[in-house]
């Protein structure tokens, strides 16, 4: 049965908090080694004195000796498929070629049984009635009803998940895991936390934010949260420290 998802997606840090800060002594490890100027012991405070240095500087390099890992959950394909344009990084993506979504515990799928996730704006009425341009009316949880309906239909006809996967629109839910290091991170945030981004990203992004500023905050201390947009979602701004 469809199920209509609002305000649904989150994150999970998958690299271990430990990690993260430790990263931060390497960091400095590798930047010292450039001028050879490790002359002493190399601490969480020095760490963040260096890199604080670093990105005032611009000296963004030493930051991709870094690697951070995180699941993105309950998010739609447009959500992953803006995401992936992110290149410098790795990602395992949720399949609708191989996930069958008429899957169940029985050995054999059931067709009678979907569990199809679309994800809507949480700013629009997915009960809204709409006119179309051949005369009919339709709210968009009609709609979505409808291509659940239509997936069903090719599944039952004998078409296999990775040809009726061809129906299934951007707003299906999927899960997405990305990794890469924290100068590219920096670049996500600055693009995806904006104000001009997508309202499913950015809310998601903005958390995320939040959270790797209180555990890791001299990476990411430059950027500001400056408000919210006219539907209520947050924005950040990269300013100058």
């Amino acid at each position: 049965m469809v199920e209509i998802l609002k305000n649904a997606g989150n994150y999970e840090i998958l690299t271990p908090v430990d990690w993260l800060t430790t990263q931060l002594l390497l960091i400095e490890k590798a930047g010292r080694t450039c001028y050879q100027s490790e002359h002493g012991l190399i601490t969480p405070k020095t760490a963040d004195k260096f890199i604080r240095m670093l990105i005032k500087r611009g000296h963004y390099s030493q930051l991709e000796h870094s690697w951070l890992m995180v699941q993105f959950n309950d998010c739609s394909r447009g959500f992953t498929h803006e995401l992936v344009r992110h290149r410098l990084a790795a990602f395992s993506q949720e399949s609708t070629r191989y996930v069958d979504y008429t899957s169940s515990d029985k050995d054999e799928p059931d067709l009678a049984q979907f569990n199809i996730k679309f994800i809507v704006p949480p700013h629009r009425d997915e009960n809204q009635v709409i006119t179309l341009t051949d005369g009919r009316t339709m709210t968009l949880s009609e709609m979505a009803k409808e291509t659940e309906e239509f997936y069903r239909g090719l599944r039952q006809s004998g078409w296999k998940p990775e040809d009726a996967r061809q129906i299934l629109p951007n707003g299906i839910k999927s899960q997405i895991v990305m990794s890469c290091n924290l100068r590219e991170w920096r670049h996500v945030f600055f693009m995806r936390t904006a104000i001009y981004a997508h309202w499913e990203i950015r809310p998601v992004m903005c958390t995320l934010l939040r959270k790797l500023k209180e555990v890791i905050p001299v990476i990411f201390e430059d950027f500001v949260e400056k408000g919210i947009d006219d539907n209520g979602v947050p924005y950040f701004e990269q300013i100058k420290l």
